[in-house]
């Protein structure tokens, strides 16, 4: 029962030391942890809210693509339908909007003498979305031949719409005898065709089926800008494209002659706010989704830094710079994104988890040795007292204290990987002893060498 005693002493004893060691490194490490995890940067949202107008762009053929490459990465993609580009940018410039990020058109905002939205910035161009005008009658090479003229311009708050009301106004046909109608897209194709307007402007890819169906109809003539040149000088936001003869229709050779075509780009926006990881991976699902031929763009043309009206972020900036990031182009997005979070931890880690690792076990070991070595202290002065020539009675005190010492240590808790301090004491203490022992026997004395050689 005093064995198990002992053990147990023993054991408690040990692991007293051991946490001695341990409690201030833990509270450390906890600390520089703590510091370190107010500089990790938040995790990404895994859902985001698209601004869009539907009947704008092919802007919903666009998100819908983007929902299922996002979906692919774990963020949902919800879509918010406005009445227009004009409306879309608004919304993601209030503050209280919810909205994440927006297609828009470029010219809506933005643009040469208008305020650019605080809290929007672009992320580059996806594709260029021409400008068509439709009318019937007698042939026109310029919008100032559309003056008196029935025209649909779109819906407020529409891309169209600003786009149209920029060159009309420019060429001062916005005005009575002309009439401007509020018309959207389905709605102004339908009145063209049964001649209740003599012209629309619609805005809308080279490859949507409504545009290449309109050319089509017969009396319905398509306007060439003979003076795109002209605009694209005063409308940086705005290119000039030549719509080659027969692309629509080469049997029925649709359009029967080249057309030239003023294009805004569409344009990916975010709110400031926006998280950097999702703004690479809305560019890399922009390279993924826009990077193909189309009727008016080359393979590898989009997403493009084109002048558009809106600041490019700055991981716009570095993107089209460098590209993906280097852990987005070797590890699936949400594990690149812990990494990319996390590295910071790595301080902490160096600076104190490394040296505290190393510094633990020598505290540790300090503290078994210390409690042998202060019996060191008494085995010095039974050797001290050897040296004044004591008597009998002190030679069996002396022998009586050199064994109280020593059942002392055989108690203490060593660890086996430590044992070796406890039997370099057990020597000295056999050394010690001996010399006492023979000088009560009354034998001469023989002065073992280095006695009390500890080894630290």
């Amino acid at each position: 029962m005093k064995t198990d005693t002992l053990k147990a002493q023993l054991k408690r004893t040990l692991r007293r030391d051991l946490w001695i060691a341990i409690a201030p490194a833990t509270v450390l490490i906890a600390v520089a942890f703590a510091v370190t995890f107010y500089f990790v940067k938040p995790a990404p949202p895994k859902t985001l809210v698209m601004a869009l107008a539907p009947d704008e762009g092919g802007f919903n053929y666009m998100a819908k693509r983007y929902q299922k490459f996002l979906a692919q990465h774990g963020v949902t993609l919800e879509l918010r339908n406005t009445k227009g580009s004009v409306g879309s940018v608004a919304l993601l410039n209030a503050e209280d909007s919810g909205v994440d990020i927006a297609f828009a058109q470029s010219g809506t905002t933005g643009g040469k003498g208008q305020e650019v939205p605080e809290h929007v910035a672009s992320l580059g161009s996806l594709s260029y979305v021409p400008l068509w005008v439709f009318y019937r009658g007698e042939p026109v090479d310029d919008v100032r031949g559309l003056q008196g003229k029935r025209i649909a311009v779109g819906p407020e708050e529409s891309g169209t719409r600003a786009l149209a009301m920029t060159l009309l106004q420019a060429n001062k046909v916005d005005t009575a005898p002309t009439q401007l109608l509020p018309l959207d897209r389905d709605a102004a194709i339908e009145a063209l065709t049964q001649g209740r307007v003599d012209a629309v402007f619609l805005v809308s890819p080279a490859e949507s089926p409504r545009i290449q169906k309109l050319a089509a109809v017969k009396d319905v003539r398509l306007l060439s800008f003979t003076r795109a040149e002209a605009y694209t000088r005063r409308y940086p936001y705005l290119s000039r494209h030549v719509l080659p003869q027969g692309v629509f229709d080469f049997a029925k050779n649709v359009p029967d002659q080249d057309v030239v075509l003023l294009a805004p780009n569409a344009l990916l926006l975010a709110r400031d706010s926006l998280h950097p990881a999702l703004a690479y991976l809305l560019m890399r699902a922009a390279s993924d989704i826009s990077g193909s031929a189309g009727l008016l763009d080359k393979t590898g043309e989009f997403p493009a830094p084109l002048a558009a009206g809106f600041p490019l972020s700055s991981e716009a900036k570095r993107y089209y710079a460098t590209g993906v990031p280097l852990l987005q182009r070797y590890l699936p997005f949400w594990a690149a994104n812990l990494v990319d979070r996390l590295w910071v931890m790595l301080v902490p880690i160096i600076a104190v988890v490394v040296p505290l690792g190393r510094a633990v076990p020598a505290v540790f070991l300090w503290r078994v040795r210390s409690r042998i070595h202060r019996w060191y202290a008494r085995l010095k002065e039974i050797e001290i007292q050897l040296e004044e020539d004591p008597d009998q009675d002190m030679l069996q005190d002396m022998l009586k204290r050199l064994e109280e010492a020593e059942r002392e240590v055989n108690r203490i808790a060593v660890p086996i990987a430590y044992a070796e301090n406890l039997y370099f004491f057990r020597e000295h203490v056999d050394v010690v002893r001996r010399r006492l022992t023979r000088r009560l026997a009354g034998a001469p004395e023989h002065k073992e060498a280095h006695p009390l050689q500890v080894t630290a």
